[in-house]
């Protein structure tokens, strides 16, 4: 019997984990994160499965939402063997370092408040440490090219194509045999759009007898990229023009990178107008050094660029930041800046406190360049909330709010039918990863479409294949 569980990103977007079993193979799907709304608190409760009783680990890419508990996973008792592309090994390694040290600064900042409350017992420990992190990298790894297969067991293979969402990216085909009969599972893990700027498209599939497929943007269009350019390009030039700064709550994975490739691009051919630019990641940093060393992942014009020397993501006036004292350094610029820095949703990180000193001023601009989950400060911000806290002081919303989806790391709906149409042989379709009501919209859209139906998967249900 084959069965799909799913204990994450299920009528949500964050928390990605789906247990599928074959016979007695227990293979998991990603184990992310939850994020806002809440969800933080259900990071730290007991798995709804047995850690132990896990064969393998399959991690789609290395945003936290899809790998941000693993070192949970293996601190209480998997002990298998976790698959991956090479460059998502590599990107999870600084991804989950950083996640330690935000656990740990958390847990120091809230024990301290609880003990001038008297409550200090009642202090959660971090959900993992930097020690719980090195434990998942001295497990046994098995990373794949594209299209590269992996025997596990009982005539069950495993092989992986380019997601497109960002580098290293999976979608997961898992092939197995079922009364002498071929049958493919697919999961579709974070699919990106097939014009993207600095990676190549998804790669597409054949045949697919069980689809389970992301539904974040399912409900909408993007605006065309060329488009999201020119409307980035404005509010930058037009901001620096009248003495404002540039607010970028940015990713450090894949949107960052993207920001740089564009800001490069304007400072070269004279569109940007003389200002600082900041890079204030420390982890953006990392991560960017990562995609230059992966020059294979990136679309053929960076290919080109890394291959001839250049660095496609650093020019003249780019001024990266690592230490607390340089990013504290940077309130001393008053006007005319560009300042890049995470966390990419303001649920934390360096942009909080560039947010509390900028925000409030109307010459300024806030650029949301990614998508903001229900419940975090990103989300109020772009939702039009006129007063908002930080660090437990309101903060009056006076900066100019602009929200550019059209560099999304994910599919539209369009995208995500197109990436869908070639496939043949589709018995159940499973949609994931999305909020509900998008879910809904995404089932009509396929149904129309497509002619599938569509089951969206629930928290905790199975659902035999």
């Amino acid at each position: 019997m084959v069965t799909v569980t799913s204990y994450g990103a299920a009528q949500t977007v964050t928390g990605s984990c789906h247990l599928l079993k074959i016979g007695s193979i227990k293979i998991l799907i990603d184990c992310g994160m939850f994020q806002g709304n809440g969800g933080e608190d259900r990071n730290y409760g007991p798995f709804d499965f047995d850690p132990s009783k896990v064969n393998y680990l399959i991690l789609t890419h290395a945003h936290l939402d899809h790998i941000g508990r693993v070192p949970k996973l293996v601190k209480d008792g998997f002990n298998g063997t976790i698959i991956a592309t090479n460059a998502t090994l590599d990107i999870a390694k600084i991804m989950l370092l950083d996640s330690a040290s935000i656990l740990q600064e958390e847990y120091k900042t809230i024990r301290r408040k609880a003990r001038r409350r008297g409550e200090e017992k009642s202090i959660l420990e971090p959900l993992y440490t930097k020690e719980d992190v090195k434990e998942v990298f001295a497990k046994t790894w098995c990373t794949l090219e594209y299209f590269e297969e992996h025997k596990l067991k009982q005539h069950v293979r495993v092989s992986f194509g380019n997601a497109g969402h960002i580098m290293g990216s999976a979608f997961v085909m898992i092939d197995y045999q079922e009364e002498n009969q071929h049958k493919r599972i697919v999961f579709s893990g974070d699919l990106g759009s097939p014009e993207r700027l600095i990676i190549d498209g998804p790669d597409n599939i054949g045949e697919a007898d069980s689809l389970f497929i992301e539904s974040t943007y399912g409900d909408r269009k993007h605006k065309p990229l060329e488009e999201s350019i020119a409307e980035f390009k404005e509010v930058v030039a037009s901001t620096l023009k009248h003495n404002g700064s540039v607010l970028i709550p940015s990713f450090a994975l894949e949107r960052t990178q993207e920001i740089l490739w564009l800001l490069h691009g304007m400072h070269d051919n004279g569109e940007l107008p003389k200002c600082r630019i900041f890079l204030d990641s420390p982890l953006a940093i990392k991560a960017t050094k990562l995609y230059n060393r992966y020059p294979i992942h990136l679309s053929d014009e960076l290919e080109y660029s890394t291959g001839s020397g250049k660095d496609p993501f650093s020019f003249a006036w780019l001024e990266p930041s690592t230490t607390r004292e340089q990013s504290m350094s940077i309130n001393r610029v008053k006007e005319k800046c560009i300042i890049i820095a995470g966390s990419g949703m303001c649920n934390g990180g360096r942009i909080m406190h560039h947010l509390k000193h900028r925000l409030w001023n109307k010459k300024n601009a806030i650029v949301f360049v990614g998508y903001q989950v229900p419940g975090t400060l990103g989300r109020s911000i772009v939702d039009g909330e006129k007063m908002i806290k930080i660090y437990g002081e309101d903060i009056a919303v006076k900066a100019k709010i602009y929200t550019i989806n059209g560099f999304s790391a994910h599919a539209d709906q369009s995208e995500l039918i197109g990436w869908m149409r070639p496939i043949e042989g589709i018995k159940h379709l499973c949609l994931i990863h999305g909020e509900t009501e998008k879910m809904e919209v995404f089932a009509d859209a396929i149904k129309r479409d497509l002619g599938h139906e569509s089951h969206i998967m629930a928290y905790g249900v199975s659902v035999k294949l």
